[in-house]
């Protein structure tokens, strides 16, 4: 048997096999994804800056000029120790006023500072008493003897400052701890008191000496008369030995003020004369009938050594 298909049933068919299934959804072109983008989303018209923070570190101000003058004045006046310095383990520095002398010290290890034979100590001060160990002795006895100041530091890396006050003088110390050198001692020599001892003993000798060579008793003239101001200069005497003459001054001439010696010519002018110091007198290698002893500038002490003939001052009652 033979089927005729015609063509009116199949289109029917299709028609409903395409009823029958859902339709797939369609795909947008990209242009019109791009356009519904731009849509949602906001673009700024410019790009942002990117920031970056810093740290910030904090500003150091520059220390004033007084801090500074003040950190070279310390440098200046302190003195190191040195290789010409050393008498065996000893550093010895010689003593100046308002010196700083450098110490170093070492855990473990007692630094000895002695001071002068016959200075008594008053007072120890240091800057760090925690972390320094500090203490004073003594050796000798009588006049010779000697106090010692010990120091030892508790670790290495330590600094402070040291200051001993005597009877005498004051010493200014700039401790250091190292971890293994340490000094063993230190003390001073004294140039000031050495040339005070020589300047001394050349006094007491000039005063043993005898003022003039030569010179003969039965050759004094002591015919002078002393008038004028009454200052604590004021000499005692005058007298001469025909050749030379002499002005007697008080003990205390050689601490004051020695005032300068004036002739007086034949004119009445004051004239400088050379003269020589010889312990409390004033020798002049000539003879004057008057002089003057002037001190001062607005208002001059004025003391006038007169010679007047032989037993005139004593009649008057003048200090011979």
């Amino acid at each position: 048997m033979k089927f005729l298909v015609l063509p009116s049933l199949v289109a029917v068919s299709v028609a409903a096999a395409h009823a029958q299934t859902p339709p797939k959804p369609a795909i947008p072109a990209p242009a019109a994804i791009t356009a519904k983008m731009s849509a949602s989303v906001a673009v700024p018209a410019t790009k942002p800056k990117l920031v970056v923070r810093h740290h910030m570190r904090p500003r150091r101000h520059a220390p004033s000029p007084v801090i500074i003058g003040v950190a070279r004045a310390n440098r200046a006046a302190t003195q190191e120790p040195s290789t010409q310095g050393f008498v065996n383990a000893v550093q010895v520095y010689a003593y100046s006023d308002g010196a700083i002398y450098q110490l170093y010290a070492a855990p473990g290890t007692i630094t000895d500072i002695a001071l002068q034979p016959g200075e008594n100590l008053i007072a120890v001060a240091s800057g760090d008493t925690v972390r320094w160990v500090i203490g004073d002795t003594s050796s000798g006895s009588g006049a010779d003897k000697r106090t010692h100041i010990l120091v030892k530091p508790f670790a290495s890396g330590l600094t402070t400052n040291l200051v001993i006050t005597t009877d005498r003088r004051s010493y200014h110390l700039q401790l250091s701890a190292t971890s293994r050198t340490a000094m063993a001692a230190l003390s001073w020599v004294y140039p000031a008191d050495q040339l005070l001892a020589l300047k001394r003993a050349a006094e007491q000798a000039e005063a043993a000496a005898p003022i003039a060579q030569g010179l003969a008793i039965d050759q004094l003239h002591f015919n002078y008369q002393i008038s004028g101001d009454k200052p604590a200069w004021r000499p005692l005497r005058a007298f001469d030995d025909g050749r030379q003459t002499f002005v007697e001054f008080s003990e205390s001439i050689a601490v004051g003020e020695a005032p300068p010696l004036f002739v007086i010519g034949p004119s009445g002018y004051a004239e400088l004369v050379n003269y020589r110091v010889r312990g409390r007198f004033y020798i002049v290698d000539r003879l004057f009938d008057v002089a003057e002893l002037r001190l001062g500038t607005k208002k001059q002490q004025i003391v006038r050594i007169e010679r007047v003939a032989e037993g005139t001052a004593r009649r008057k009652g003048q200090r011979s």
